[in-house]
């Protein structure tokens, strides 16, 4: 009978504490998480509403581009769950859109086909969001969205893959922007109670 190496215990035994403080390491941070759904039906803030009536409590402010009102029609939508807006508000949400179309690139074709391009519609979304009650500003936030799209040389298919793009873009930013202000809400939640 032969004795253990004693260079491969050591290793084993190194192996051994290292996983074993990885394993407590691991421990250690999942218990300190706080996940929650967000929308489930625990409050956003210190109201005793849930977090869809919350957020479903939220005006939206006219806006008077093509694409705002895209964002705008989708955070209602999104916020009341197609409800539409709230008849009392518990706060008002100013929203500046704005919108930057790019050529990103030229495709050149050899025959008497159309020569399509790339393009990139970005739409950029600055929110205020304010206490209806008393005007206090809850929360300023800027958020941004690209989208592409194809661009043939007709001018009609071109001008509609654009106006597509616009939607997708619209459509996507009040997603982020819903997102966005229910975390805005949380922390004004916490930092008020």
């Amino acid at each position: 009978m032969s004795l253990p190496d004693r260079e491969k215990t050591d290793v084993s035994r190194l192996l051994r504490r290292i996983a074993l403080a990885g394993l407590i390491g691991s421990l250690t941070l999942a218990s300190a998480c706080t996940v929650r759904p967000l929308y489930s039906n625990a409050p956003l803030s210190t109201g005793s509403t849930s977090a869809n009536a919350e957020l479903a409590s939220i005006a939206v402010k006219p806006v008077n581009t093509r694409y705002a009102q895209q964002v705008r029609n989708n955070l209602i939508f999104g916020f009341g769950r197609g409800a539409g807006e709230p008849v009392s508000p518990a706060y008002s949400l100013s929203l500046g859109v704005t919108e930057a179309v790019e050529s990103s690139a030229l495709v050149q074709v050899g025959t008497d086909q159309d020569e399509p391009t790339a393009g990139s519609v970005t739409l950029t979304a600055g929110y205020t969001l304010t206490d209806a009650k008393t005007g206090v500003v809850i929360a300023v936030g800027k958020r941004s969205i690209t989208s592409s799209f194809d661009r043939p040389r007709q001018e009609f298919a071109s001008y509609r893959a654009q106006i597509d793009a616009e939607n997708r873009a619209a459509r996507e930013l009040a997603e982020a922007l819903q997102l966005s202000i229910a975390q805005d809400l949380v922390r004004h939640g916490k930092t008020a109670g």
